[in-house]
């Protein structure tokens, strides 16, 4: 514990002083945090991001990619393919037929898995699609597909772990998450100190990955996108915008995991919905050239050489931004799953599999059809040159749409926020893991969950942010190696759930 204090107070104690300064000393006090903080960066990714051997450069093939991949290939056919022949009943779950009154729990099936989606659903399903395709070409999206495919899987087990471990104190809140899972599953297996050593783990990268990649990110990155649409010079703008969104949030998160449920429930199909649309504008203006686009994207899957060094090179990067896209695999969703109201794990499980179905089958896929079209002429991006990410898009989008980027801003500030508010909930049950279940370690936690935010849009702290990016992948080691364990006893809750809802009288 003494070691994490002593990261946490390295990583984000250090930067609660920016908030005194002005906005030139900030840049200067940026510029320090990221100089002193880069060496433990540096460090710490080449262990977590260590590629495989043969591979460098933007064709770097992270070994715990691989890790997940294989993960998700292996549960995919150790559960019969429950991607496919659970996504009906995933549909009918999700709509409450299945649900009785009464259950413990504090959201519903449809509230849980937009609140996790609004954790996954963002920023890398707009800019991460385009550094895809700028890099390995249309084939990339091919392999993002099959990845997320692949995914639906390592969701359904983890999520179905979250249920079945989790916690419910005595006024009805839930504690759950792969730190529960870990410990009390692994215990039951006679696997006490490891699963007690990898719920540890587990908590602190989650609650480093929720400062930074779960909340300073995204507010630098919508403060960025919202200034730029306003073209104004204040040196202040991003300060006064940090403070807007932190208030904002702090309305939110107060409330816990009910108040946020409610909230995603409504915005995430708002924001997805609204993407959708203007892409399929941009389709329907282009419907001619849709084959052709398809063509491409299979083509190119499995090109013999050149973009990006060829098949290797494509299959890379379709991966490797599925993976940074979705999560599956990361235990990140199964602290929000755990909060459903249920007495059926597996009911959660078959749920949560729709969420890489939506981030990366759908929402990647018609990003990287509008991209695919718009490039025809080759006058937006050259595949396998620096990418652009989210001003590819953009790009893209206003070929069929002038005014798309103002549209473009709205959905980057509300991705953005939403994934706030979610990561605001995985890093509170992982603090409270860590540190008790006390008021005084909720608000604390909130507070500086809050003043992350402001920090995080008028400071580019881009070495811490590039530490928990790092952490948030780390989660997946301890996550993964528990679900491969715990795998039999998930098998045990499908075939409950299996028989539950064969005989279910509402």
């Amino acid at each position: 514990m003494k070691k994490f204090l002593t990261l946490f107070s390295m990583f984000f104690a250090v930067p609660l002083g920016l908030l005194a300064q002005n906005a030139e000393e900030s840049k200067s006090i940026s510029q320090r945090i990221n100089e002193a903080v880069q060496p433990a960066t540096d460090a710490v990714s080449s262990i977590v991001f260590f590629p495989l051997p043969g591979t460098t450069g933007q064709n770097a093939f992270p070994i715990v990619i691989i890790f997940l991949l294989l993960a998700a290939s292996f549960f995919t056919v150790y559960f019969r393919f429950i991607n496919i022949r659970g996504f009906k009943l995933a549909i009918n779950t999700v709509r409450g037929n299945y649900t009785k009154k009464g259950e413990e729990g504090e959201v519903s099936h449809f509230q849980a898995l937009t609140a996790a989606l609004s954790g996954t659903v963002g920023l890398g399903n707009i800019a991460g699609v385009a550094i895809a395709i700028s890099l390995g070409g249309p084939g990339a999206t091919f392999w993002m597909i099959i990845a997320g495919l692949l995914g639906m899987s390592s969701k359904f087990v983890e999520c179905t772990l979250g249920v079945k471990y989790r916690d419910i104190g005595p006024d009805g809140t839930v504690y759950g998450g792969p730190m529960y899972y870990l410990r009390k599953g692994l215990g039951e297996m006679k696997l006490e100190s490891l699963g007690k050593g990898l719920a540890i783990f587990f908590a602190i990268m989650c609650v480093g990955g929720s400062f930074g990649g779960g909340n300073m990110f995204q507010a630098n990155q919508a403060a960025a996108q919202f200034i730029d649409m306003i073209g104004t010079t204040n040196p202040n703008a991003s300060l006064f915008f940090g403070f807007a969104v932190a208030a904002i949030v702090a309305v939110v998160i107060i409330g816990g995991i009910k108040r946020i449920g409610s909230v995603t429930e409504r915005i995430v199909p708002f924001m997805v919905g609204i993407y959708l649309l203007a892409a399929f504008v941009v389709i329907g203006a282009n419907i001619s050239n849709v084959p052709s686009a398809f063509g491409q994207i299979i083509s190119g899957a499995f090109t013999p050489m050149g973009i990006a060094g060829g098949f290797i090179g494509v299959l890379i990067q379709g991966f490797r931004r599925a993976a940074f896209s979705n999560e599956a695999g990361v235990g990140s969703a199964a602290i929000a799953h755990a909060a459903v109201k249920t007495k059926q794990p597996a009911s959660e499980g078959i749920v949560a599999l729709l969420e890489p179905f939506i981030d990366t089958v759908v929402v990647c896929t018609i990003t990287a059809l509008v991209i695919i079209i718009a490039n025809g002429d080759g006058s937006i991006m050259v595949y396998g040159q620096k990418a652009g990410g989210v001003t590819e898009t953009s790009a893209a989008f206003a070929t069929v749409l002038p005014w798309f980027p103002y549209i473009l801003t709205v959905a980057v500030v509300l991705f953005a926020f939403s994934t706030m508010i979610s990561w605001s909930y995985y890093g509170l049950q992982s603090w409270m893991y860590l540190f008790g279940r006390s008021k005084k370690a909720e608000y604390s936690y909130k507070v500086l969950f809050c003043i992350m935010v402001v920090i995080g849009s008028s400071a580019s702290l881009s070495a811490v942010t590039d530490f928990s990016d790092a952490m948030i992948f780390a989660m997946s080691v301890p996550n993964l190696i528990g679900l491969i364990i715990m795998r039999k006893k998930v098998k045990e809750e499908l075939s409950k759930y299996f028989e539950y809802v064969k005989n279910f009288v509402k």
